[in-house]
């Protein structure tokens, strides 16, 4: 089993989160709470719980999520 702590900047917070995808956090939030964003962890009890998203993680929902409109 890998026990390795991934580096800390690959991991960013709703709020940084929101400010490179230039979304807001009520709209990260509203995401988590409807199961349609990007992958997320959860860290501490469940009323207290901080959330970290991996960029990687964002950035494969982006492009999975990406529209090209016909021509």
């Amino acid at each position: 089993m890998n026990t390795e702590i991934p580096e800390a900047q690959e991991w960013m917070s709703p709020k940084t989160a929101a400010a490179r995808y230039e979304i807001s956090t009520i709209t990260l939030e509203r995401w988590r709470r409807e199961n349609i964003g990007p992958a997320y962890s959860k860290l501490g009890s469940a009323a207290n719980a901080s959330i970290r998203y991996r960029r990687k993680d964002f950035d494969a929902w982006v492009k999975a999520n990406l529209v090209t409109p016909s021509a």
